[in-house]
């Protein structure tokens, strides 16, 4: 699967691929072929041989398996980042940690790369004419399992669960910014899972009330940030902590999506009492966004470190259309896995500002390690 990949990586061409024009659907058609070479060869050869060895319902339950597992292994390799969260670099930079994660979708993307880590280059995520060519590539394969009617049935491999996963996982990479954020925010429900699993490095205490004008239907989010406590940081004469916070949903490009608190100087429970607005119109539903919040150290000259990091997602206070509470601020946010491929193909959208800049809120990771040897110099 790892050649299939990187034949498909060489497949030329970014723009549209019209299906219904026979010279650009015998080309896709080509290419599919060209790119299945390594994993027909090994099918071809290992169900030859359970064909002429396997009684029939043997056989069964072994295409079903194999089919699975090669709708499953394409969809991690090819298509989607790895899965586990403690592994989210590829399978070819063991040492990697998780800390280059953040490196590895920060904005500072070339057009046709992201940038190296650990010396090895990470392609480039999958083009319109690669997705094509891929799609192509899924029919042959399901024909191969097909069989002409002696293999497995139709029902069984349009419904199977892997291949649906994969389709979707491929839908994804066509979408739109604003419809991807939307997913994005719809599906990424335990962001602040790190806090609970790693520990809290600090609290930040705000007020969120969201009011919905009863004329025009625009929806208005105020947040008044009052404090921070307990902020986990070494005890330096240079901390001056403050509070970012960042609106996340669609249609949001022509609107003020942050807003930032002032900074206290060596203060670790400091308190802000500052207020803020989001106008966000009546195209979308409140529950389409969420609030990013960041605690930072303020640099003069480079960029803010950061501290630690909370989210409040509008679902959860449409109904009461007010909240006070104390969030909990984690490291970094967790993703799952249709979270990570968001971020893999936003990242290559380098002229879109909507999406640097989400790219970079979801990846920051607060880095121990690089703090302290910062102050150690």
């Amino acid at each position: 699967m790892q050649e299939l990949s990187a034949l498909l990586a060489g497949v030329k061409g970014s723009g549209h691929v019209a299906m219904n024009q026979n010279a650009q659907r015998s080309e896709v058609t080509a290419e599919a072929d060209h790119i299945l070479h390594p994993i027909m060869d090994i099918l071809d050869g290992k169900l030859t041989m359970f064909a002429q060895v396997c009684e029939r319902t043997v056989l069964k339950r072994l295409l079903k398996d194999i089919w699975k597992i090669v709708m499953h292994i394409m969809e991690k390799t090819v298509v989607l980042p790895p899965n586990s969260e403690k592994n989210l670099i590829l399978t070819n930079l063991p040492n990697a940690k998780i800390e280059d994660v953040s490196r590895l979708f920060r904005n500072h993307v070339t057009a046709n790369r992201l940038p190296a880590l650990g010396g090895v280059e990470v392609e480039k995520n999958l083009t319109p004419k690669q997705c094509a060519v891929l799609d192509v590539a899924l029919d042959t394969i399901k024909q191969y399992f097909y069989a002409n009617g002696n293999g497995l049935k139709k029902a069984f491999l349009d419904k199977s669960t892997e291949l649906q996963s994969l389709r979707y996982a491929l839908s994804l990479y066509t979408q739109t910014t604003d419809t991807l954020i939307k997913t994005f925010v719809s599906t990424q429900t335990k962001q602040e899972n790190p806090a609970t699993e790693e520990g809290s490095v600090g609290e930040v205490s705000v007020q969120v009330d969201l009011f919905t004008h009863p004329g025009t239907g625009e929806h208005k989010i105020t947040i008044k940030v009052v404090a921070a406590n307990d902020l986990r940081w070494p005890n330096t004469s240079m901390f001056r902590p403050f509070v970012e916070v960042n609106l996340i949903g669609p249609n949001l490009s022509n609107k003020k999506r942050k807003h930032a608190t002032k900074s206290k100087n060596n203060n670790w429970s400091p308190k802000y009492n500052e207020t803020f607005h989001f106008i966000i119109g009546n195209e979308e539903e409140p529950s389409s966004f969420e609030l990013h919040i960041c605690v930072k150290d303020y640099c003069f000259a480079r960029e803010d470190r950061l501290v630690g990091v909370a989210v409040m997602q509008m679902r959860d206070i449409i109904e009461r259309g007010s909240c006070a509470c104390w969030l909990t601020l984690a490291r970094r946010v967790y993703l799952d896995e249709t979270g990570w491929t968001i971020l893999r193909i936003l990242s290559q959208r380098t002229n879109d500002e909507v999406a640097r800049e989400f790219v970079k809120l979801k990846s920051e990771i607060r880095n121990d390690e690089n703090l302290q040897q910062t102050l150690k110099n």
